[in-house]
């Protein structure tokens, strides 16, 4: 059975978060924010990119697999029904079904992660992707230590 292996960076610092995927064997961070920005140090696209590369680990941005902003503001009230409403819409676009088919014959290649936010990934997009696009790999959640 292939399997995908999830993390979310809520919790964790960029440090932690890279020898979680290292541990893991992980070759390819698919990076499914559709904003690749963040508040906290070491998680914009550019950073986090740089700092995968250096141990081995590939990068991707799927932008297109990321939650549209009203999504986003749904998954921040806790209003999971309204964020899976959200996202199959954002699913069902052309270029989110491209990045799907990329992003699933990867999977089946290598050992691959899905990040955002989300610590949990029951909680957020992460879950949702994965019953969509990978009902069929074991799930793998990493949790890097908290920093």
């Amino acid at each position: 059975m292939a399997r995908v292996f999830t993390i979310g960076y809520a919790q964790a610092s960029q440090p932690a978060l890279v020898a979680a995927l290292e541990d893991a064997g992980v070759q390819l961070l698919a990076d499914i924010r559709a904003l690749p920005n963040s508040r906290r140090p070491g998680f914009s696209k550019n950073s986090l990119k740089a700092a995968v590369e250096e141990t081995g680990i590939a990068y991707r941005h799927f932008r297109h697999l990321g939650t549209p902003a009203e999504g986003r503001a749904a998954a921040r009230r806790g209003d999971h029904a309204e964020l899976a409403r959200i996202y199959s819409g954002q699913l069902e676009l052309p270029e989110a079904l491209a990045q799907m088919a990329e992003l699933r014959e990867l999977a089946q290649k290598q050992p691959v992660c899905l990040l955002c936010y989300c610590a949990l990934r029951s909680e957020c997009h992460r879950g949702l992707l994965i019953e969509a696009l990978l009902p069929d790999f074991e799930i793998v959640d990493l949790h890097p230590v908290t920093g």
